[in-house]
């Protein structure tokens, strides 16, 4: 409890136990031995008993100080109190220590953080490898394969076939190196955003593959490019792994707003068999997938049954557009 003018008249074991004062300590002095020495010089502390007059109550979080001189940041409600006559007779104060939670909330923005410079740094090295692959090695290939032409119509008529069919080879390798550098670097994405260029690659590759697509969204806001970038590789593979396991006829994406985050499913109707392993151990794909979920703080899943197809379900947390963090640092212990 507070007096009118802020000073200490009640103390109990708990504000004890968080700040370190016993009650024979801390009883008569003002309670703005508790701020940082900036808040004190803004006059903070008498800022906020004006506002718990004025509104009834003030919620505040911040740096608060302990006797040792440490600091914690709470949760700090004060609530002004009346007499029987209308007359201001205090104030009580509920101070909460809610560094742990503060410390975990960093600790989560931080993982962000850097999960967001991974997706970038992922992102401009496939870049970087799709614009090698398509200005030297395509091109090289090409090349070859315009010599072969040039061969195959002066070469004698033995030879003509087996130059043929190498001139075949040359540009099966090139239409798969082209393939490459869509899968390392899709168009759209970064311009478009994620339900337009989603929609767009299951166009295009179902076409190629002769299955039929069926696209569902319900976004309740567009994803941040990192969390895009994601949940467009996680689909990406989980197609790509339908076409090559599955034996499908048609293939269903759909991706929703869900608790925080956007849940997102890849389902077929094909064989539902387990996709291939390899010594034992998850396929590649598989894995890729899990890992750039779980990456992402989020979780991934699969269901297969003989018969019934394939469902590929993953969830990756969307959180809101960054803000200013704290400026404040802990002062010394």
């Amino acid at each position: 409890m507070l007096d009118p003018q802020g000073y200490v008249i009640s103390w109990n074991a708990g504000a004890e136990r968080i700040k370190g004062y016993s009650a024979a300590e801390i009883v008569g002095n003002h309670f703005s031995v508790f701020y940082p020495e900036e808040d004190k010089a803004a006059g903070k502390p008498g800022w906020e008993l004006e506002t718990a007059v004025a509104d009834g109550r003030l919620e505040d979080e911040g740096w608060r100080i302990r006797k040792d001189g440490s600091r914690f940041w709470a949760n700090v409600v004060i609530t002004a109190l009346w007499d029987d006559t209308g007359r201001l007779a205090g104030f009580g104060k509920v101070t909460r220590d809610m560094s742990e939670r503060r410390a975990a909330q960093n600790a989560l923005s931080e993982r962000r953080r850097l999960f967001d410079h991974l997706v970038q740094a992922q992102e401009t090295e496939r870049r970087r490898i799709a614009w090698d692959v398509h200005d030297d090695s395509i091109q090289a290939m090409v090349a070859v394969g315009m010599r072969l032409q040039l061969l195959a119509e002066r070469v004698p008529e033995p030879y003509a076939p087996e130059l043929e069919r190498l001139d075949l080879s040359v540009r099966g390798a090139i239409g798969r190196l082209r393939n490459l550098t869509f899968r390392l670097h899709p168009p759209g994405i970064d311009r478009s955003g994620l339900v337009e260029a989603l929609s767009n690659h299951l166009t295009e590759v179902t076409r190629s593959w002769g299955m039929t697509p069926t696209f569902e969204h319900r976004l309740d806001r567009e994803p941040g490019p990192e969390t895009a970038v994601t949940i467009f590789r996680i689909v990406q593979e989980a197609l790509l792994n339908v076409y090559k396991h599955a034996g499908a006829r048609s293939v269903e994406v759909r991706v929703e707003s869900s608790d925080g985050g956007i849940v997102t499913s890849v389902a077929d109707d094909g064989n539902g068999e387990p996709m291939a392993r390899d010594a034992g151990r998850e396929h590649f794909g598989i894995v890729e997938m899990r890992e750039r979920a779980e990456t992402a703080g989020g979780w991934w899943s699969i269901r297969s049954r003989p018969g019934t197809g394939t469902t590929v379900e993953f969830w990756v947390p969307n959180p809101p557009p960054a803000v200013a963090a704290e400026s404040a640092a802990p002062g010394p212990p």
